[in-house]
């Protein structure tokens, strides 16, 4: 792990190398958000494709829809994903854009634009895809972490040197309550 002043390339390629440095060998596709920086060094450093979260895309995508089109939007882009390989994704994907580039310009330039880059899982085995298009599953498992963390307590604040007379400690119990013991 390591934290950056920010999502730049010359971060995300030191953050890389360090790791291949440290043995990470094989890496075939790495998802993320749509980070340029991040986008460039994978396939520098890592010889990798690189997929854009396709839960990112669609809340960008939706955002160009209006609130009344989400739903009939979120469904045609939906079509390209449902398809069996890779070209067909591309045929759909194009077919969608060019449905919607009357109405909504802005938003089929953005598909446009963004094609290879949300598609690129498309590549991989259909057994594997399920997994490969979106980094939810990752933020799920930071998420539960954050959570036992909390209600745990397993990293307390150091005490002050001030306050080594009397020491208290405090946790989060699990349904919001505060426990405190001093000794």
């Amino acid at each position: 792990m390591d934290i950056g002043p920010s999502e730049a390339e010359t971060f995300w390629t030191a953050f890389l190398r360090k790791l291949a440095r440290r043995g990470l060998r094989g890496v075939k596709l790495v998802v993320s958000d749509a980070h340029e920086g991040i986008k460039a060094t994978v396939a520098k450093v890592l010889n990798a494709s690189w997929q854009r979260c396709r839960v990112h895309f669609m809340r960008n995508a939706l955002a160009h829809a209006g609130k009344s089109g989400r739903r009939v939007v979120s469904a045609f882009i939906a079509t390209a994903f449902a398809q069996d390989d890779a070209e067909a994704a591309r045929t759909q994907w194009r077919k969608v854009a060019d449905q919607l580039r009357p109405k909504l310009p802005k938003l089929a330039t953005f598909l446009d634009e963004a094609e290879t880059d949300v598609l690129a899982y498309m590549t991989f085995p259909a057994a594997h895809r399920a997994k490969l298009h979106s980094t939810n599953p990752l933020e799920r498992v930071n998420g539960e972490i954050k959570r036992r963390t909390e209600v745990v307590g397993i990293f307390p604040m150091k005490m002050p040197s001030s306050a080594s007379s009397g020491r208290s400690c405090s946790s989060k119990t699990t349904s919001g309550q505060s426990n405190a013991a001093a000794t």
